[in-house]
């Protein structure tokens, strides 16, 4: 079995990162993130005209129709740039989720081919992720949240005019915001049994986006680390060369090289529809967490107190990875889920359970 990427996904990857490296340079990412609305529609259109907004959206409505593995890969690199907006939402999740409800035909016929060309944006709320983010720059917001008898129900609703309330969070490029408690009858989309399918389905593709995000956020981190003890000297000498310094950026590569091949796996499950990827999607969002956490802490250990300040680069990788870390099922969440799937009679556990 072949375990590599294709040259098509290796380019894709090299191509995005290329353009984020000259687009989303540190010092713009300050600046988006002390405006108002926490997000730059220049940088947006730039990241529209890539094509990167219409990756996910199927070529029948003005996208490429790729799949999660490629999906994957970029989620590595919005994560690597700490790119301020909701790409994975809206382009990735909010995509699949519209494409999988035979009901929603007209709204893909509406919506689809905005989100492909970059002129509308679409959020999420969902049970294990009540904060929504970038609400407030929703054209539309896909909910799915209990109905009076308990049962999920998926609605439809439009960003325009809708209350909601902020809600604060530690990384000012990540805007998040609660909806009413109350939704119009009008808005539902579906409800009954398939609703329940779909937000698991949901919950999977976004756990598995962050998770990327956080592998990506963890890289950058090291190598901001690795750049900073490079330079930085004490007793005439870089502080790199310092043993207990070493052994520090040490376990970040450990993790991390440890958390990519989980989150591919992941991926690889996701894609393929295999009835285990609930567990592998867990796995990978806890190893991603593990690793993006173990580089920021490593990461300010080495930099000494100024790496906690504005100025310098740590703090804005930092920030994103805590609240990432938190969303679409914090670490109790997925560890609750994770454990149910190993512990149950006949699960599947050893080497020749890793690919069936």
């Amino acid at each position: 079995m072949d375990f590599t990427f294709t040259e098509e996904q290796v380019a894709l990857r090299d191509s995005i990162n290329r353009f984020l490296m000259k687009e989303a340079a540190p010092e713009l990412l300050r600046e988006i993130s002390e405006t108002s609305g926490g997000r730059s529609r220049e940088l947006h259109a730039k990241i529209a005209a890539q094509g990167i907004t219409g990756l996910s959206v199927p070529e029948a409505h003005g996208g490429v129709g790729l799949g999660d593995i490629d999906w994957t890969l970029v989620t590595e690199e919005l994560g690597y740039h700490a790119i301020p907006d909701s790409l994975v939402e809206s382009s990735y999740v909010a995509t699949a989720l519209l494409g999988s409800v035979p009901e929603a035909g007209a709204l893909r016929e509406q919506w689809l081919p905005r989100v492909a060309d970059g002129t509308a944006h679409i959020s999420i709320e969902h049970p294990a992720n009540p904060c929504v983010a970038d609400a407030h720059l929703a054209d539309l917001i896909l909910a799915i949240r209990a109905g009076k008898d308990g049962a999920l129900e998926l609605h439809a609703v439009s960003g325009t005019g809708l209350q909601r309330s902020t809600q604060v969070s530690i990384d000012a490029s990540r805007r998040l915001a609660m909806l009413p408690q109350k939704l119009a009858a009008s808005t539902r989309l579906l409800t009954g049994a398939g609703v329940q399918t779909l937000a698991d389905a949901t919950l999977d593709r976004a756990a598995l986006g962050v998770a990327g995000q956080l592998v990506g956020l963890a890289q950058r981190m090291l190598d901001v680390s690795v750049d900073y003890v490079a330079q930085r000297k004490q007793f005439g000498k870089p502080i790199g060369s310092f043993q207990a310094v070493k052994h520090h950026l040490a376990d970040v590569v450990t993790k991390i090289e440890f958390a990519r091949p989980v989150l591919y796996r992941a991926a690889l499950a996701l894609q393929r529809g295999d009835r285990h990827r609930a567990v592998l999607i867990s796995h990978a969002k806890l190893a991603a967490g593990d690793a993006a956490w173990t580089a920021a802490r490593k990461g300010i250990q080495v930099h000494g107190a100024c790496g906690y300040t504005w100025e310098v680069d740590l703090q804005m990788y930092m920030k994103r990875a805590w609240v990432l870390d938190a969303a679409w099922g914090d670490r109790g969440f997925h560890k609750a889920r994770l454990g149910h799937e190993l512990l149950r009679d006949g699960a599947p556990l050893g080497p020749a359970a890793t690919l069936q």
